[in-house]
């Protein structure tokens, strides 16, 4: 239409001139932090987890394929050698821990990959928050991410993927966490009912990716799976640059093209400390679900039996069995808390937690039982424990997660929130990490006590966490931030 101005010539990356930096708001698309429009939330809420959602879909379909892709066939004698770098790849990694069987180094590497997927975001947060801003950060990660999972369709590329994948998660995934959190006013409790909305996105995409990806990966061909989950992320980024415009507005750039922001406060850098602080804590109460998406999927392959009507059920399904029981767990979540707070005082971020770890360390100690019968009888077990796993590890998980999630957005100093969430995912990286090593001794220990040293595990995580709670519950509460808030004269604005 002549006469009409553009504010961005490229609609993918914003100008830098923008005083929003990186996000157009457009009259008819306004942003409004007392808006109720989805769910009694901000309508950005609703673009952001269906981004979550699709973004989810591409990293799940491509992570319950991956552990059996390297076992059952890329890194068989007959197919390694065609992957480029996998000797030095090898080499390094075997160096460390010893020689590795196919499954054993398939294993790791897997447990590896999902781990470094959550050590990226801590440099995604730092791009963005320092650099690029949020949305044009969000868009180079999805792009890569994309790139990734085609790549996956090539063996010979399977290192450059996995790269491609690594730092397109590392721009994406806390940024998008932290636009959630920035959605909201400091003090506002709909805050963590938001991350559990939010991650609610993400059990559904969990639902789909097994059904999808996972079956097209067993039953057609594992390329197959990834060029699907490739597909997802493509949606996932048209989604976000349709709802831009519902996202709050970002810093404005400096004359050095850096944002703004002003130093960190006394006070500020005690609670970052203490949040770094919970980390390994917070790695211990996560084994248990962390195992259940890298070790049990090949564990179910050798001692489940998944023949049903005459018909072998593909073993990724099982990741959506527990997707059904989390979304299902989560929303209960929802509901008890809502209900509870109505008669009781409802507990804090970190009382919800360990209340959450202690209910979670049950899921692995019922696979003890499970264990223990493949250990004496030799035979394979029903598929009904799939779900006594994931019904009790979820009850509990649907409290640890999102409500951790909640707390690092909530007491993360404005100008580093994208940092902070980055820091929050480091756990999830050792965890991964960690369980993908522990997953290795699949073979060597009795089933039985690899499932009750995860439950353990789990066990003591949540009562580190009432410990942790009873110390600085005080320095991390609400009431103390707005008091602290108060005597400085003004409201911080929210991030």
């Amino acid at each position: 239409m002549r006469g009409r101005r553009y504010r961005h010539s490229f609609p993918f990356l914003p100008s830098e001139r923008s005083n929003l930096s990186s996000t157009a708001i457009t009259p008819d698309k306004p942003f409004s932090r007392d808006d109720t429009a989805f769910l009694g939330h901000p309508l950005g809420l609703a673009w952001l987890s269906a981004c979550e959602l699709w973004e989810r879909f591409s990293y799940y379909g491509m992570q319950i394929l991956l552990g059996l892709y390297l076992t059952k066939y890329l890194f068989l004698p007959e197919h390694i050698g065609s992957v480029v770098g996998i000797a030095a790849v090898r080499g390094v990694l075997e160096h460390v821990t010893g020689p590795r069987t196919p499954l054993q180094l398939g294993l790791l590497i897997a447990g590896l990959y999902a781990g470094l997927v959550y050590l990226t975001p801590l440099f995604g947060g730092l791009l963005a928050d320092r650099l690029l801003g949020r949305t044009r950060t969000v868009v180079l990660g999805a792009s890569l991410m994309a790139l990734g999972h085609f790549l996956m369709a090539f063996e010979s590329s399977f290192f450059l993927a996995i790269a491609c994948l690594l730092v397109g998660v590392g721009c994406f995934k806390g940024n998008i966490a932290a636009q959630v959190g920035a959605l909201y006013a400091p003090g506002d409790k709909r805050n963590a009912t938001a991350f559990q909305i939010f991650l609610m996105a993400v059990q559904i995409a969990v639902i789909g990716a097994p059904l999808v990806c996972g079956t097209l990966g067993e039953k057609v061909g594992f390329h197959w799976g990834f060029g699907a989950a490739g597909v997802g992320m493509l949606i996932g980024l048209a989604t976000y640059l349709a709802g831009r415009g519902w996202l709050p507005p970002e810093p404005a750039l400096a004359k050095d093209h850096t944002v703004k922001q002003p130093p960190l406060t006394r006070t500020e850098r005690s609670r970052l400390a203490l949040l770094i602080l919970l980390l390994p804590i917070l790695v211990l109460s996560i084994v248990g679900n962390q195992q259940f998406n890298i070790g049990f999927t090949v564990w179910s392959d050798k001692h489940m039996d998944l023949m049903m009507f005459g018909w072998q059920v593909p073993v990724t399904w099982l990741q959506g069995v527990d997707a059904f029981v989390s979304s299902a767990t989560m929303l209960m979540s929802i509901a008890f808390w809502s209900w509870w707070s109505k008669h009781r005082e409802e507990p804090d971020e970190l009382g919800k937690m360990a209340i959450g770890s202690l209910i979670a360390a049950g899921g692995p100690g019922l696979m003890a039982i499970a264990g223990g019968i493949v250990d004496t009888t030799h035979g394979k077990v029903g598929p009904i424990w799939t779900l006594a796993y994931t019904v009790v590890n979820d009850i509990g998980f649907a409290n640890v997660m999102a409500i951790g999630l909640a707390l690092y957005s909530r007491v993360a100093p404005k100008q580093i929130v994208g940092l902070v969430i980055g820091v929050y995912y480091l756990h999830l990286f050792v965890a991964n990490s960690f369980v993908g090593w522990l997953g290795g001794y699949m073979d060597s220990m009795p089933n039985r006590d690899f499932w009750a040293l995860h439950a353990l595990l789990v066990a003591i995580a949540g009562v580190l966490l009432f410990v942790a709670r009873a110390m600085f519950g005080s320095l991390l509460s609400p009431a103390a931030m707005d008091a602290e808030r108060q005597r400085a004269g003004t409201l911080a604005p929210a991030h």
